[in-house]
């Protein structure tokens, strides 16, 4: 179950995964399998060669893509969501879905 977005965020998310460009998206959501969890971080691209790369560089496995048919994409939980959020300096998912520890 996924919210804590807006129509227009989850929109460009899938305008820029269809254009083969790697994509954040980081909403509230919950699983019971992942109970500590209360978000999680799509990272998304059409192009499965690129966000394979992307995925190697950011120490993530093929295998852990999921193929849905129109946007494949990373699912990033806990430190490894973190990290790779200040990577690439959104600090706005961080300071929004409270990631930082105090």
């Amino acid at each position: 179950m996924a919210f804590g977005i807006k129509k227009e965020e989850l929109a460009e998310w899938k305008k820029k995964v269809r254009k083969g460009e790697i994509a954040f998206l980081t909403h509230y959501w919950y699983d019971e399998r992942f109970p500590d969890y209360h978000s999680v971080t799509k990272v998304g691209c059409s192009n499965i060669k690129h966000l394979i790369e992307w995925g190697n560089e950011n120490g993530l496995k093929m295998e852990w893509i999921h193929h849905h048919k129109d946007f494949p994409h990373f699912d990033l939980l806990g430190e490894k969501q973190v990290e790779i959020l200040q990577k690439y300096q959104l600090t706005d998912h961080l300071r929004k879905f409270k990631l930082l520890k105090k």
